[in-house]
């Protein structure tokens, strides 16, 4: 039986597949530490949990408005108004079954054939192969660790071409954890205020995993003037701690946000009912909830890139959001394979030799489209970290 073009020109989620992996050994009887999993390691906060609770209990299982609850809706163009400065109109915002649904209907809904879609690599695993089965073409932007793993507007610049769509930007960024400063964004901006052609998909889904405490700022608050051809795009997954309720959000042009409702229609229907309910309870309800998880990532970012830094071969800079570090790997790579210890100098080759040799899985960079890298969660507990930590450093050495 022939597979269809589309599903042969992508591959499973690289993180997914790790987490599978590591799951799998462990339930086998190896000392595996899973470092793969982009998840929080904080149970959902109880009071979000009791509204699902009361959800249930007061029967809200039937279908709902497929681009999601009113009180849903209303509490995220609340959200935009009250922490982004955003001005959306219901009909301007849509309900996604996690945030990759809403990146997966927005690109089904603008993108064409011979389309290219600009991403400034190290990209989420998903983003370029989300825009081939669009039938479009990534443009990958190579951003290493010597520019702080962040597009230069000059980079920019020379990616656009007549045929150029679409420009993704992740910022608190999966996996480097870099943050675009105002300054930055108002660079890129002013180029794509040149191209009136190209749409804008901001991913803003770590807002709020923030490590610095400094203001959050996207592209829209750089460059307002965009706003009737960006995509702001979000979710309660990280934030809340409520990865798997599968619940993201996108507000932009009631054009778009409509097209995305029609494509929903035709393939999930509504996000479920329940998880909606929660998810208005996490956006309307006390945010001292995130507190105690971001100490907690603060510490370990902390002590992660601190240790990083003194193991042979690795170098890793600090993160400005989100839960992950992402050193260089390039000279413990070379290094290893002169050893004769794995067989190619290649970062997929490292990611098999710590499973296999110290029982600790990382993602390598290549799946992030940044070959000689690795990426680790620090979303798990501090013993862990540091048993995971000082494993590495015994393979390295």
């Amino acid at each position: 039986m022939e597979l269809s073009q589309r599903v042969q020109s992508i591959k499973e989620s690289p993180t997914l597949a790790v987490t599978a992996r590591a799951a799998k050994l462990k339930a086998e009887g190896r000392d595996i530490i899973g470092l793969g999993a982009g998840e929080p390691d904080f149970d959902t906060p109880q009071h979000i949990k009791d509204a699902a609770k009361k959800a249930i209990d007061q029967g809200f299982t039937k279908y709902t408005p497929v681009a999601g609850i009113p009180g849903l809706k209303k509490a995220i163009v609340a959200k935009f108004k009250n922490e982004n400065g955003f001005d959306y109109t219901d009909k301007e915002v849509i309900v996604g079954v996690g945030g990759k649904q809403c990146i997966f209907n927005l690109a089904l809904a603008v993108l064409n054939p011979g389309d290219e879609v600009i991403v400034p690599a190290p990209y989420w695993v998903s983003y370029a192969d989300i825009a081939l089965v669009a039938g479009a073409k990534p443009i990958i932007i190579e951003c290493g660790i010597e520019q702080g793993f962040k597009l230069t507007a000059a980079q920019l610049e020379a990616a656009i071409t007549p045929k150029t769509k679409l420009f993704m930007i992740n910022s608190p960024s999966n996996p480097t954890g870099a943050v675009y400063t105002l300054e930055e964004l108002k660079a890129l901006g002013e180029v794509l205020k040149k191209h009136p052609h190209i749409l804008v998909a901001t991913d803003d889904m770590y807002e709020h995993v923030n490590l610095t405490g400094d203001q959050f700022y996207n592209i829209l608050n750089a460059t307002p003037e965009l706003k009737d051809r960006c995509i702001v795009l979000n979710g309660v997954s990280k934030a809340y701690s409520m990865t798997g309720w599968r619940i993201g959000y996108a507000a932009g042009p009631a054009k778009i946000i409509k097209a995305m409702e029609i494509l929903q229609s035709q393939s999930t229907s509504n996000p479920t009912s329940i998880s909606q309910v929660a998810a208005q309870a996490a956006l309307e309800g006390p945010q001292e909830c995130i507190t105690p998880m971001l100490d907690a990532f603060r510490e370990r970012h902390e002590y992660v890139v601190n240790r990083f830094n003194t193991i042979k071969g690795l170098k890793c800079i600090k993160a400005g959001g989100a839960f992950y570090a992402f050193p260089d790997a390039r000279e413990a790579i070379a290094n290893l394979h002169q050893a004769g210890k794995i067989p190619e100098a290649t970062d997929m080759a490292l990611s098999e030799y710590l499973l296999e040799k110290v029982g600790v899985a990382v993602v390598p960079g290549s799946a992030f489209g940044a070959e000689g890298y690795f990426r680790i969660s620090f979303a798990t507990s501090m013993d862990n970290l540091r048993n995971a930590l000082d494993r590495i450093a015994q393979a390295l050495s």
